[in-house]
């Protein structure tokens, strides 16, 4: 299963009391409902004939069924029993035969054991955060493993009663290192652990059920899954134009709610402040509001405490990801995310290759958007990618730019009707996107004009976070020579999926997967840079290829489809010129130092349980980081900050700017700097090869 690199770091132990769990599981466990069993048989029926992926329903698939269930259940092995897990054995190879016959007996019976021993480890850490907080002895050295995928299951009561010492040890060392006094950590752990009690015992048999039937829905693949009626009425709410918050996706990783990505133009992208994979620990509403405790919370009410109507205020509580476990409270006002806030916009910059300087024009592109119900009412100005984006290069060639900059950085796609039709606007007549369905048929899409509309020097640039619609626009420019890709290995989401209508809910199921004209998937391996950049964001967490049940990449067929520039023979002089420059460049030195350190904390295996070790570990950390950033502001000639509290104070605002597109910055943006000056180089070498500025009219292969 997919590692969890970030520590969780758990509370409690104390001893199981047996007799009282027996009690509770009479009076707590849940039964399927009649529904339950004919949903099931639906859902397995429609994933065997309408999934891309034709998984054979055995005993493979019902092994595969059980590690999953138990491990969505149970991701750290800290709630069952060696004994518990030998007694479930005996289900491994049953379960595709039950679920044939619309039995879900066995995915009940182990999720009731699993709320027989939360119920009872909370009770008891709950009655024993009530007598007072234990005495730990933070100055003994042990420490806590933050990863236990390779562990086993304790193999005892007071095995699981020690890990759970460790656990509860760890929180409390991490909020007196967060400056909380000892009576403040017991009561903020005991609100927590009742918290956790109380949603455990508001589950019901239809979020059993639910997670029951993920659980095998992402044997097929990770975008595949059954939305019960409930889930589902959020789901609507979630994309309806309507929704006010802070415009980040949330989702569940064992006890925490995780950012798993930015909304571009929302209010938490434009803080700053916030990454995908920051972990929200508590939400406190308005400025002075209290700070509520969410660890072990479910995500919908994680989501419900975050939302809330614009202009108002909301504060996060965070683990930043890579960080040395500390906390950070950012304050963020909420608001719509309007299109206009996502709309393509553009800015011009000088650069030099060295001999002569070049107007560059940017095009920022967050999302490949169209306002649909503008588009369906025929309203002649409705907004859309492409013709904003249309709009924007007429401009730009009025500015009479040398070539362009388009940046898809951080786009996780959109509409793929925009991302083929923005396509037209820079290649003549030809295929785009090859898609191919379950039914193995392969369907193409054509851009339509007979000539582009845009001829000059074009460069996409890409990182981690450009996915789908991203992905096949990059493609398709790289397929086609038609300009460089530079950035990072992209995403590789390069799935379709659709809404399959259930009695009880919907399946969101996957039926189709996106091939460049290449004849390469999108999938998994996402699209490669012609130029790479500096790596920001760790692609072992983040990305298509994270996930252990995504789709593989593979190959079909290429399409004729013309060749443009001859970037082959350019890209030596381009990557040659791009690392002599960016070797010595004090902002790409504190890049690459960056993503090591983020590196270094997110491999670590262990964490100290040793106060004074643990403040050690922070003040060198926080000294490196300092030396790192006085070392770039040195360079660059700018007043080194005298502490680390006064470099963590000028890293961003103290709260998001409403309404609005962000303006394109080159001064804190060294990417999108050092394109300019690769775009430069580009546009230079072209003319020294071709004597006039490289244009898709004077391209030499056809």
């Amino acid at each position: 299963m997919l590692t969890n690199r970030i520590a969780v770091l758990f509370s409690g132990f104390l001893l199981l009391t047996l007799l009282s769990a027996t009690t509770q599981a009479e009076t707590s466990a849940l039964q399927a409902e009649q529904d339950h069993g004919s949903t099931a048989r639906e859902i397995v029926g429609k994933l065997e004939m309408l999934h891309y992926n034709k998984l054979k329903v055995g005993d493979e698939m019902s092994e595969g069924l059980w590690d999953e269930y138990v491990e969505a259940l149970d991701p750290t092995k800290s709630y069952f029993l060696a004994s518990d897990i030998a007694e479930f054995r005996e289900w491994r190879t049953k379960l595709d035969d039950q679920l044939r016959a619309g039995d879900v007996k066995a995915g009940f019976e182990i999720y009731n054991r699993y709320r027989l021993r939360v119920t009872d480890r909370l009770n008891n850490i709950v009655s024993q955060l009530d007598k007072g907080l234990p005495a730990f002895d933070f100055t003994r050295d042990e420490s806590l493993a933050l990863d236990r995928e390779e562990s086993q299951w304790p193999a005892s009561i007071s095995a699981a009663d020690e890990l759970w010492r460790k656990r509860l040890k760890s929180s409390v060392l991490n909020l007196r290192l967060t400056g909380k006094e000892d009576e403040e950590i017991r009561d903020l752990l005991s609100r927590r652990y009742k918290g956790q009690l109380k949603r455990v015992e508001q589950q019901n048999s239809d979020d059993v059920f639910e997670l029951y039937m993920n659980s095998l829905t992402r044997l097929y693949d990770p975008h595949s899954n059954y939305l019960s009626p409930r889930s589902l009425e959020n789901f609507n709410m979630s994309m309806s134009l309507s929704l006010e918050g802070i415009g980040a996706v949330l989702q569940a990783e064992e006890e925490y709610t995780k950012v798993a990505r930015l909304v571009a133009g929302g209010p938490a992208d434009r803080t700053g402040k916030i990454k995908p994979n920051d972990k929200i620990v508590a939400v406190g509403q308005d400025k002075e509001g209290e700070m509520v405790d969410v660890v072990g919370w479910r995500l919908d009410d994680v989501v419900d405490l975050i939302r809330g109507a614009a202009g108002t205020f909301v504060r996060l509580e965070t683990i930043p990801t890579g960080g040395d476990g500390s906390h950070k409270t950012i304050l963020i006002q909420r608001s719509k995310v309007k299109l206009e806030d996502q709309a393509a916009k553009k800015a011009t910059f000088e650069f030099s290759d060295g001999e002569k300087s070049y107007k560059i024009g940017v095009i920022n592109l967050p999302t490949f958007y169209i306002d649909f119900e503008a588009y369906r009412r025929r309203d002649p100005n409705y907004k859309s990618t492409t013709r904003d984006v249309a709009r924007l290069l007429a401009e730009l060639k009025e500015e009479k730019v040398d070539g362009i900059i388009l940046d898809l950085r951080n786009n996780g796609g959109g509409s793929l009707q925009e991302a083929t039709m923005l396509t037209d606007l820079f290649i003549d007549q030809g295929p785009v996107v090859q898609i191919r369905h379950a039914n193995e048929q392969i369907s193409r899409h054509n851009r339509s004009r007979s000539r582009a509309m845009y001829r000059g020097p074009l460069m996409v640039l890409i990182n981690r976070l450009s996915a789908s619609a991203s992905e096949i626009f990059a493609g398709a420019i790289q397929d086609y020579n038609r300009g460089l890709v530079v950035g990072n290995q992209s995403f590789g989401k390069g799935t379709v999926q659709t809404m399959a209508p259930l009695k009880e809910g919907q399946l969101k199921i996957t039926q189709s997967k996106f091939y460049r004209v290449s004849g390469d998937s999108t999938q998994h391996a996402g699209v490669t840079p012609d130029i790479p950049m500096p790596q920001l964001i760790d692609a072992e967490s983040v990305g298509e290829s994270a996930y252990d049940t995504a789709l593989p990449w593979d190959k079909i067929h290429a399409v004729p489809h013309a060749k443009y520039f001859n970037l082959k023979d350019l890209l030596p002089d381009l990557i040659s010129k791009h690392n002599q420059r960016t070797s010595a460049d004090p902002d790409f030195i504190f890049l690459r130092e960056q993503f090591q350190y983020e590196s270094e904390r997110a491999d670590r295996k262990f964490v100290s349980l040793n106060e004074f070790a643990r403040e050690e570990e922070r003040k060198n950390l926080n000294e490196r980081l300092l030396t790192m950033e006085n070392r770039r502001r040195t360079a660059k000639g700018l007043e080194p900050y005298a502490s680390f509290e006064a470099y963590e104070e000028s890293e961003s605002e103290d709260v998001a700017t409403i309404g609005g597109p962000v303006e394109i910055k080159l001064e804190k943006d060294p990417i999108l700097n050092e394109a300019g000056y690769i775009m430069a180089d580009f546009i230079g070498l072209g003319e020294k090869m071709s004597k006039t500025p490289p244009q898709v009219a004077d391209f030499n292969s056809r």
